[in-house]
């Protein structure tokens, strides 16, 4: 009996110290790791409403160094409201806070002067300081209350990618989502549950015990760390901006990958807008053209079917046609951009003067059914997987025709329409031994808990021999140095590979093509042999100019060296 009794002792103490343990495991989550989420709820519960303060992951930009920038984040600060039952002289009011606040005095007035109404906001944006000094001015009918909100330290910066956080609409009116960009596309990643509070101290404790020793909670929250770099994503938005404003094109867009890995370093197009004051922006201004829009790309496709051609054996570099300037094909006439014959010239020249004879013949030579599976491999039709919203495919069906003039027309990049991204990740097959790519923008996630997550991509086709993929480099490397303005832009000491590319653009309501409306592009990568960076820019009816050598030279080769020595590479040459 002795013997029993003892044993039930022990089982009770176990049990006692087992609830002990937990019991104080709880309080140290409550009062040490999640001190500051409680200190928040209770500034809420007892100054302002029963509804949390706004949370929500962070997104950041990684320097060169690998140190992050918040490029979306949360501000905390002040709501200011007013009550008018207690506003005697909304003038002297508004005069008093006029140097720390951003409203007109018109509009203030009218809100200080509402009937029937005690309270009204005012700015719910309002800053430390300034809800420091307003307090110290002690006036009447004036309240302050403790507010967080979403805020873009870099404003314009990458805009349309990083998007914003806006209301969703009527069914959730006051819940606020991601709605473009990266906001909306990780919005199940850095959106936080917007709950009541509890108001019971030892409810708090218990409610969820459970959650102590079972994770029952599938959605994990957290933060997302872009492999967008700050210094290289401003620059690109400046060179932008000064080529669009410079040739009053409608819209000027950019890319900067890593042609082996997809790891995007800037991604942008302008006209953008400030994502802390969308004021008089348009939805158009919102959405993202380098994944929502198709273009046809003109020439820099040419790229493509040469390489397409070298790979299959039809040509080489060294292979001769007789270039008459223009080429009959079921009843269709294509010719070169200056209508003029070449007379024997080899497949370097093709690339060096943007012959459209030369890649039809190239298709012509290897067959339009093994031309069309090099494109189908390139997935040129599909999208590209990136990790943003609202993208489209390609527009290839011309490659399912029976007509040898559609070929044709693809070979040099017309009648056929893809995004910029998708062709970025079509140019990044040729310099980085031929294998498909997944362009992305994010590389971690940083979960609240503590945890984090590489977000990791499986190794894509190989479309063409690493042979080829020299091969190609070479002869666009030769572009550069001997035709590109007559090679006096080559850099002696570093290889680049690149193409420019003049394709008219089409008419949706006559059908055929505008006479005098442009699409521009230009690519380009290097060290050419083992490409660390490719530079993608185009530019949609530029002004007074007819080609792209005229309008993207200047940019590519100025974002070319920023990269170069921003990076201190080395020479490979």
């Amino acid at each position: 009996m002795r013997k029993e009794a003892v044993f039930r002792i022990r089982i009770l103490t176990t049990c006692v110290l087992l609830l002990a343990l937990v019991l104080v495991a709880r309080l140290y989550q409550i009062q040490i790791l999640h001190a500051e989420d409680y200190q928040e709820r209770g500034e809420q519960q007892y100054v302002h409403t029963v509804e949390e303060l706004y949370d929500r992951g962070s997104i950041f930009l990684t320097t060169k160094d690998n140190e992050l920038i918040a490029s979306a984040t949360v501000r905390s600060g002040y709501v200011l409201a007013v009550d008018p039952s207690k506003t005697e002289n909304a003038e002297a009011l508004y005069s008093a806070l006029d140097p720390h606040i951003d409203l007109d005095k018109e509009t203030f007035i009218t809100r200080a002067t509402l009937s029937n109404r005690t309270y009204v906001e005012i700015d719910t944006e309002l800053s430390e300081q300034s809800a420091e000094a307003i307090s110290g001015l002690d006036l009447r009918g004036v309240q302050l209350f403790r507010n967080r909100w979403r805020y873009y330290p870099g404003n314009t910066l990458a805009a349309r990618t990083v998007g914003f956080v806006g209301y969703a609409g009527e069914e959730k009116a006051e819940e606020q989502t991601g709605r473009y960009g990266l906001e909306r596309y990780y919005e199940e990643i850095l959106s936080r549950p917007q709950d009541r509070l509890s108001v019971n101290f030892f409810a708090e404790i218990f409610s969820n015990l459970g959650d102590l020793v079972f994770d029952n909670d599938d959605k994990r929250e957290g933060s997302i760390v872009t492999t967008l770099e700050p210094t290289i994503s401003r620059m690109l938005q400046e060179e932008l901006q000064e080529t669009n404003d410079e040739w009053g094109s409608k819209l000027t867009g950019g890319i900067i990958i890593n042609p082996k890995n997809g790891e995007i370093y800037a991604l942008d197009a302008v006209p953008t807008f400030n994502l802390n004051d969308r004021t008089g922006a348009s939805v158009e201004d919102f959405q993202n053209p380098l994944v929502e829009n198709v273009y046809e790309f003109g020439s820099i496709v040419k790229a493509l079917t040469m390489a397409a051609g070298l790979d299959s054996k039809a040509v080489s570099a060294g292979t001769t046609y007789y270039d008459s300037g223009k080429l009959e094909l079921d009843t269709f006439t294509i010719g070169n951009f200056d209508g003029r014959g070449r007379g024997t010239v080899d497949m370097q020249e093709v690339l060096n003067q943007s012959l459209n004879t030369g890649v039809a013949y190239i298709v012509d030579t290897m067959g339009k059914n093994r031309f069309r599976d090099y494109f189908l491999k390139l997935k040129l039709g599909s999208e590209t997987g990136i990790d943003l919203p609202g993208e489209t495919h390609g527009l290839i069906e011309n490659l399912n025709s029976p007509r040898d003039i559609e070929y044709a027309t693809a070979s040099f990049g017309q009648g056929i329409a893809l995004t910029p991204i998708a062709m970025v990740r079509a140019l990044s097959v040729l310099g980085n031994g031929g294998k498909m790519i997944t362009p992305h923008i994010v590389k971690k996630i940083e979960y609240k808990d503590g945890g984090e997550k590489e977000i990791l991509f499986p190794e894509g086709q190989q479309v063409w021999s690493e042979e080829t993929s020299e091969e190609i480099s070479r002869m666009l490397v030769n572009v550069v140095d001997d035709a590109l303005r007559g090679g006096d832009v080559a850099l002696p000491n570093y290889s680049i590979a690149a193409k420019t590319g003049t394709a008219q653009i089409a008419d949706p309501n006559n059908g055929g093509y505008y006479d005098d409306r442009y699409l521009h592009s230009f690519f380009g990568y290097f060290p050419a042999y083992d490409p660390e960076y490719l530079v993608f820019l185009y530019t949609v009816e530029p002004k007074n100019v007819r080609y792209a050598s005229e309008t993207l030279t200047e940019p590519f080769m100025d974002i070319s060296k920023f990269l170069i020595n921003y990076y201190n590479l080395p020479p490979d040459r």
